[in-house]
């Protein structure tokens, strides 16, 4: 049985819409059966906060290389295993030790 859904609004503003939706169901106005999977690939990747123990000289290191680009020194060790990461998943298996 298909149930007959509202039709939605045309808002005047965001702040209209948002105040809409918040006291408003979707599903009384969206067939979410008919919804397809859509990739964003443009969107920023989610993170994931972890502790690592590194020496104490290293960070130095970082740290210094950080200030000559201006940036902070856990981006840059971000960037450096982003770029060693990549490059060892283009290395094919039979040379990976």
């Amino acid at each position: 049985m298909t149930r007959k859904l509202k039709k939605i609004p045309k808002f005047k503003s965001e702040k209209e819409e948002v105040n809409f939706w918040s006291t408003h169901d979707s599903a009384d106005y969206i067939d979410y059966t008919k919804a397809k999977r859509m990739v964003f690939s443009h969107l920023k990747p989610s993170t994931r906060s972890i502790s690592v123990r590194l020496p104490e000289s290293l960070i130095e290191h970082l740290k210094l290389l950080a200030n000559k680009r201006d940036i902070p020194y856990q981006s840059l060790l971000k960037m450096l295993l982003i770029e060693k990461v990549e490059e060892q998943l283009r290395i094919p298996e039979t040379r990976l030790p």
